[in-house]
């Protein structure tokens, strides 16, 4: 798999989705820098990771969704690739009109660096395939701004198409108002596009992929990637 990861100025888990990726593919992925205007020919993914982007000024993710590599990312998307976002590349996504809805400060007006439960809302995507839909797996996540928002018929319509990817839930599995600690709607965690190739997410499967980081628990969503669009 041949997949490239977009750095903006403040972003800081650039090295951790490098190692995720390697981990599942074997291949080194593309760093490329915000200015850059193209990307590299024959990707198979584009990924944008976590951090600060220009230090969140304005929005989050609002000055980064204007830089020279997101009109290429657009485009990349637009023509059919895929695009996976997490935490500040979610933010990024929604800016630049990838997803839909918006990202509010959680609901505790505080930073969150804790770990969370997510379950698979739907299986046999690109980003879902080594799960079952409802399978439950532990991600990190570390923001302050990863309060998921829709209005009501975007919500509708990501729930009857089934494009809600990740929903926070407890230990037993169940979406409750304790597992939303930032207080997203209707506990959503991850969302995709309506052809299932862009997908982006608040927690972090990137940080566990490896014993050593203490879990495997995000391997699955690297080693569909590689399965899916290697197999492509």
């Amino acid at each position: 798999m041949k997949a490239a990861i977009i750095v903006f100025p403040g972003t800081n888990r650039e090295r951790d989705m490098r190692l995720a990726l390697k981990c599942a593919s074997g291949r080194e992925p593309a760093m490329l820098f915000h200015r850059e205007a193209a990307l590299p020919k024959g990707l198979d993914l584009v990924v944008l990771p976590g951090g600060f982007s220009y230090g969140d000024y304005l929005r989050c993710g609002a000055m980064a969704a204007q830089s020279p590599i997101m009109r290429a990312v657009k485009d990349f998307a637009a023509g059919g690739g895929h695009v996976l976002g997490v935490c500040n590349g979610f933010q990024i996504m929604i800016e630049a009109g990838l997803l839909p809805g918006g990202l509010l400060r959680n609901a505790s007006l505080r930073f969150l660096s804790m770990d969370c439960r997510l379950r698979v809302e739907r299986a046999g995507t690109a980003f879902t395939a080594h799960w079952q839909k409802g399978d439950c797996f532990r991600a990190p996540m570390a923001h302050g701004d990863g309060n998921y928002f829709a209005d009501d018929a975007t919500l509708d319509r990501l729930e009857g198409e089934g494009l809600v990817a990740f929903r926070y839930v407890d230990d037993a599995g169940e979406a409750t108002a304790a597992a939303n600690r930032n207080g997203s709607a209707r506990n959503i965690a991850g969302i995709f596009s309506p052809n299932l190739r862009v997908c982006g997410l608040m927690p972090h499967p990137e940080d566990l992929v490896d014993p050593l980081m203490g879990g495997v628990d995000g391997l699955p969503m690297f080693r569909s990637l590689v399965e899916r669009l290697v197999a492509a």
